[in-house]
This record gives C-alpha cells, sequence and structure tokens, in this order.
C-alpha cells in the first residue's frame, strides 16, 4: 500500500501496491502493521456496503460524536464518486476545511477518514458501489451531520446532486 496524507490532518489517501501477472492483479487493500507504522489507527470494527443507483446520488455529510466517533477507510469498487472529507474538529489547525477526490474503480484509491471528520460523497456515474470499513459500529444516538451545500464550508461538488435523502438535506449549516 501506499499511503499518504492529505492536505487535513490526519487523513490519508491509499493507493493499491499491484503484483501484477498473466492473471491480473494482486494487492493489499489494509494492512494493520502498514497503517500503524504510517502512524493511523488501524482498529476497524465493521464493514458497509453502499450500492447508489443513479449519477448524482448524494449521501452525507455523516460523522459520529463522543462516545461513538469513528475512523473510516472508504473505497469505491464499481463506478465512480466524489469523495468529500470535512474536518469538524475546532481543536484542529484544519478545522472545517474539506478535502475531496475522485475514488473509482479504475483508479482504486482509498481515503483514510479519523475521527472528527464528516464525511459525504457524490456519485458521478449510475451503478457505483462503495465498501468502508468503519472503527465503530453505527449508534444512532451518536449520529451527526452538516449539509451538503453548506456556505461555511463551500464544498465544490463536481456535479450537482440530484438523488438526496430528506435526512440529509436536514442536516444544519456549521455555523460561521
Amino acid at each position: 500500500m501506499i499511503i499518504q496524507p492529505t492536505p487535513l490532518a490526519g487523513a490519508y489517501t491509499v493507493a493499491l501496491e499491484r503484483r501484477e501477472d498473466e492473471r491480473g492483479f494482486f494487492a493489499r487493500a489494509f494492512c494493520r502493521d502498514e497503517f500503524t507504522a504510517a502512524g493511523i489507527e488501524p482498529d476497524l470494527s465493521q464493514a458497509n456496503l453502499s450500492y447508489n443507483r443513479l449519477k448524482g446520488t448524494l449521501r452525507g455529510l455523516h460523522y459520529q460524536v463522543p462516545p461513538y466517533p469513528e475512523t473510516k477507510l472508504v473505497r469505491c469498487v464499481a463506478g465512480s464518486l466524489f469523495d468529500v472529507i470535512v474536518d469538524v474538529r475546532p481543536e484542529s489547525p484544519t478545522y472545517r476545511e474539506w478535502f475531496g477526490i475522485e475514488l473509482s474503480a479504475a483508479n482504486q484509491l482509498a481515503v483514510f477518514v479519523p475521527r472528527g471528520f464528516a464525511h459525504g460523497l457524490v456519485t458521478l456515474q449510475d451503478d457505483t458501489s462503495v465498501f468502508y470499513m468503519a472503527s465503530e459500529f453505527y449508534a444512532p444516538g451518536s449520529e451527526a451531520g452538516l449539509r451538503w451545500d453548506d456556505p461555511h464550508i463551500g464544498i465544490d461538488w463536481p456535479v450537482q446532486p440530484t438523488v438526496i435523502s430528506e435526512k440529509d438535506r436536514a442536516w444544519p449549516d456549521h455555523a460561521g
């Protein structure tokens, strides 16, 4: 794996280090030892799969607050999407900053999302699937979120979201 820091403190991209031959390739998508060596908490408790039928489907921006804040390792396994993380840690030097990257089945990149970050995505094509692992189990009482079009954050989405759940439409602005 090739682990690279993003501009946001504690967040990383993870590229596959492929071993190729006539059959195709093999690569580790996760390795506890390599994550630990990079200073990343590798404790993952739950794996999730999200299938999205239509281009323009938005999910997020979601996070969990204490006592169940979570880390995530997010990878697109079919189709493509624009993945966004927002630092919501008031004490962080990158507080309220966002980072976005295209994840796709073709580029095989992943994003490590640390505790204290909101996470969201918009699909860039139909039939897009996202596989992600989380350090905590889903805890409805600790669920929080930000609105995708929050003017205090100003995310530059590459496509206009067209499929948005009522819950995701109702998240508040992150007050300036």
